[in-house]
């Protein structure tokens, strides 16, 4: 019986139509990362900020979960072991898929934080600057993203999974970004077995034991069968 953590990353939303933040084309290369990622950014533009987010929250309504999202929630429910997933995605298509285990360790676009009190709610689908907390009134709601210069939510769950690991895999992700890019040494460090999908070799992915190459759709459920075949 083994402890498998899943990190994922933008690729494995990218087949179901959420735009990346990275590629060429993504949304990096349409918006500064400091004008709608930080809290600098947030504090001169809000308006150009929660819009930012408004357009993101109205994608990931749009979009629906992909085979890949479907494949990690049937290894969660028929593996005998744990199985956590980690993402780094705000959208909810995991939890769509199916899967229940999960922490969204950059947020999630679906909800709401205020500034003032910490308190969370759903968001509406247009947030507006100003919007009252509905736990203390003041007007200090903000995407409930975790924006660069702030700290990932659940980092202690998460490197306690971690260090139980007995398989850790990355599906998707691009290797830039810590502490996220740092998770495979952690799980390498307690002997887990560390495996990469991607559609090319990521930043880290030299720190890899084993990679596996191709479009999620068909590299993770090709993968989970696997794992799942493999303990009959």
């Amino acid at each position: 019986m083994s402890n498998i953590v899943i990190l994922t990353g933008a690729g494995i939303s990218a087949e179901s139509g959420i735009e990346t933040f990275r590629a060429e084309t993504g949304l990096w290369a349409q918006h500064a990362v400091e004008d709608v990622a930080t809290p600098e950014g947030f504090g001169r533009n809000p308006e150009l900020v929660v819009e930012f987010y408004n357009a993101r929250r109205a994608a990931a309504a749009a979009a629906r979960p992909n085979v890949a999202h479907e494949a990690l929630a049937r290894l969660e429910a028929e593996h005998a072991g744990e199985v956590l997933v980690v993402t780094q995605n705000v959208d909810d298509l995991h939890e769509r898929g199916g899967t229940r285990n999960l922490i969204h360790m950059h947020g999630a676009v679906g909800s709401a934080l205020c500034a003032a009190c910490d308190h969370r709610w759903d968001a509406p689908l247009v947030m507006v600057v100003g919007d009252p907390c509905p736990a203390c009134n003041a007007p200090a709601a903000r995407p409930d993203i975790v924006w660069f210069g702030e700290m990932p939510y659940q980092m202690e769950r998460i490197f306690e999974a971690l260090s139980r690991a007995d398989i850790f895999v990355a599906i998707g992700t691009s290797g830039n970004v810590y502490p996220a890019a740092g998770f495979v040494a952690e799980a390498a460090r307690v002997g887990a077995k560390t495996l990469e999908i991607n559609l090319e070799r990521s930043t880290v992915g030299s720190q890899f034991d084993d990679m596996l190459l191709g479009p999620a759709t068909q590299t993770v459920p090709a993968w989970v069968n696997g794992i799942l075949d493999g303990a009959k």
